[in-house]
């Protein structure tokens, strides 16, 4: 990415991390819903998080993003 890009090329740039909302069910694997995005700051120093939905109860986990699985 040259240094001639605008504001509005530079956000369209990948998340770093994907936010799930994980819920913890009682004898069975955890439930995790896809709520968000993160993405760092040009200067490297935070990011910015993005939220469709926010959980009222469990917990929000933030992961690097993976290609999807055929």
């Amino acid at each position: 990415m040259s240094d001639n890009t605008t504001k509005t090329e530079k956000n369209r740039k990948s998340p770093a991390y994907i936010a799930y909302q994980v819920t913890e069910r009682e004898g069975k694997d955890s439930f995790w819903t896809r709520i968000g995005v993160a993405f760092s700051h040009n200067d490297g120093k935070g990011y910015n998080i993005q939220f469709s939905a926010v959980p009222l109860d469990g917990r929000i986990t933030l992961r690097l993003p993976t290609e999807k699985k055929e």
